[in-house]
């Protein structure tokens, strides 16, 4: 399975790529809503977890976009 994880704090986002990858999950990383709109435009995934407050605008407003 492959999950983007949208989330800007870094250590956090590490810490839940880290506990996925122990569950065999292939996780990629956007840690704004500009790069997660870009890669959710190229590739394909399974699962999103998405935070609600970026740097860059609401994780809502990417939602709607999804």
């Amino acid at each position: 399975m492959k999950i983007l994880i949208i989330e800007d704090e870094k250590s956090l986002s590490e810490s839940i790529v880290s506990f996925l990858s122990t569950k065999d999950y292939v996780c990629e990383q956007a840690f704004s809503c500009s790069e997660a709109s870009m890669k959710i435009g190229l590739y394909q995934y399974d699962c999103i977890l998405l935070d609600l407050m970026l740097p860059d605008g609401n994780g809502l407003d990417l939602f709607h976009e999804i």
